[in-house]
């Protein structure tokens, strides 16, 4: 049984902030690093054999923090970036909610069908993610893939192994340096885990 296991980048200079990120390259925090190097700690027992990242700074660091706990090489893809974001990059939410009021709340209440400038929509994003990941699934034979991106493109990426409307985007979270598995079974997939962020809380 083939698993999936998706890793979101440890904290970020822009998480801090509340700034949004899209396709800006934004280093890991001191924080982020530490959270990272929990989440190699966690993955440790897990058999992963092979590692594949977004190519932005904040998930590609995570990814060779947890690649070197494990002992294997980093793979860096673009397809695994995070959403573009368009005019809202580099914006704070509250400097978005203060420009874009009526799209930024549409975006909350229906994101699958909102177009913001210059940026892509989560069709398109899911579209080009799920085609690396499907491609990546087909040409491994290994086990248990690892798969270090960003919230928004794991959320796609999930609903996209699921076969599940992107309309239920909405409905999930996926926090810093979280873990998620899917197993591919012989007759259906299966969302084992989501969002387990107990390896960097002191209490489970």
């Amino acid at each position: 049984m083939k698993r999936i296991f998706f890793v979101r980048h440890g904290e970020s200079q822009w998480n801090v902030v509340n700034r949004m990120q899209g396709q800006n390259d934004i280093p890991l925090t001191e924080k982020g690093i530490k959270q990272a190097n929990s989440i190699a700690n966690r993955l440790v027992n897990e058999n992963i054999d092979k590692i594949y990242s977004s190519d932005l700074k904040r998930a590609y660091e995570t990814a060779l923090i947890i690649g070197d706990r494990l002992n294997l090489d980093v793979t860096k893809m673009k397809e695994f970036r995070e959403m573009n974001f368009g005019v809202w990059e580099g914006k704070t939410h509250d400097e978005i909610m203060a420009e874009y009021q009526e799209q930024f709340l549409y975006w909350k209440k229906e994101p699958e069908n909102t177009r913001i400038d210059g940026a892509e929509t989560l069709q398109e994003l899911q579209e080009r993610s799920m085609a690396a990941l499907n491609e990546i699934i087909s040409s491994n034979k290994e086990d248990s893939i690892l798969v270090v991106s960003h919230g928004v493109t794991i959320k796609v990426m999930i609903l996209g192994l699921l076969g599940m409307s992107l309309s239920n985007y909405k409905n999930l979270v996926i926090e810093n340096v979280s873990l998620s598995i899917v197993e591919l079974r012989d007759y259906n997939r299966v969302l084992k885990i989501l969002n387990d962020t107990c390896h960097v809380k002191e209490i489970c």
